[in-house]
């Protein structure tokens, strides 16, 4: 899976993007991405399950949006206002994201002295060389970072030197809007790190190569992600994401299996715990094959799609 499908598979990018300061490039474009919802119930897809007792929204997230870009709508905020509980990847609060910033850190930084590019030969070096110089990047900066964690933030910078923004995520307003509503994850920093970080050394400088190679393409694919998104086209968006897939071993880890994970807690909560709960993860894992609804589908429960 090319790395730039990670905005809509992982909220770890946001951690380490906030955690690099290397990266607080002020320099944006505009991004010529629609900015009008279609009338009536449409856009960005909504689904539920439910029980006799117990509701569960399923909303699927992009982690980066441009500012401007509207998609908050009357099914969203009805379907957030009634729940007694949001459930994001990880827990977003300021708290739980600076300790998030220190695990990344402590996770993709070396401390022994080797640098990321004694680990490239030439030729990669001078693909990365490259890539950093176009991205007005010093070609040192990353040095101490591990591939993996190198490799996610190259994924990520040329989008928001196009104008998309953290702050104006889809997790982060959902957040934002749902005030003092009690707040659950259904993973840890810790796990969504580790997926990266647990990489062999090649297979993080692979990643790291793949985000080289494809960061002229970057914006373009994410600005096509997002349209399928907006559009409430699911069957799109994974056309685009199995597309970018040719790691099939690292989707299992990073999508198929915590798709199958978060079934599961699904499952958990329709039978242990009555209420109204609001789900908000990558809307990666909520499209096309082997998604949650799938995996919720084997498990004989049945979900209904809100818009």
């Amino acid at each position: 899976m090319k790395l730039r499908t990670l905005m809509t598979a992982t909220a770890a990018t946001a951690a380490l993007l906030a955690a690099a300061p290397v990266l607080a490039d002020e320099t944006t474009e505009t991004v010529a991405v629609e900015t009008e919802l279609p009338s009536g119930p449409e856009g960005p897809a909504l689904w539920k399950v439910s029980d006799e007792d117990t509701t569960i929204y399923m909303f699927g997230t992009v982690h980066a949006l441009p500012a401007d870009l509207v998609w908050y709508d009357a099914e969203i905020a009805e379907a957030l206002n009634a729940s007694d509980t949001v459930v994001t990847e990880i827990l977003m609060d300021p708290a739980s994201e600076a300790a998030m910033q220190q695990l990344a850190l402590q996770k993709g930084v070396m401390t022994d002295g080797t640098t990321l590019r004694s680990l490239l030969n030439e030729d990669q070096t001078a693909r990365y060389d490259a890539a950093l110089t176009a991205m007005g990047i010093p070609t040192v900066a990353l040095d101490q970072f591990e591939p993996w964690m190198a490799g996610l933030s190259l994924s990520v910078i040329p989008l928001l030197q196009q104008g998309y923004d953290l702050e104006s995520g889809v997790d982060k307003v959902i957040l934002s809007k749902a005030g003092d509503t009690a707040q659950d994850a259904l993973e840890t920093a810790e796990f969504q790190l580790g997926i990266f970080d647990g990489l062999p050394q090649n297979q993080q400088v692979e990643f790291l190569m793949t985000a080289v190679d494809g960061a002229d393409e970057a914006a373009a694919m994410i600005d096509s992600l997002v349209a399928a998104w907006v559009a409430g086209d699911p069957e799109s968006l994974a056309e685009i994401m199995h597309a970018e897939t040719e790691d099939e071993a690292f989707a299992e880890a990073l999508l198929y299996d915590r798709n199958a994970n978060w079934a599961e807690w699904i499952e958990a909560r329709l039978d242990s715990t009555p209420g109204t709960v609001f789900i908000a993860v990558g809307a990666g894992h909520l499209a096309g094959e082997r998604s949650v609804q799938d995996y919720l589908a084997q498990r004989e429960i049945e979900t209904t799609r809100v818009q």
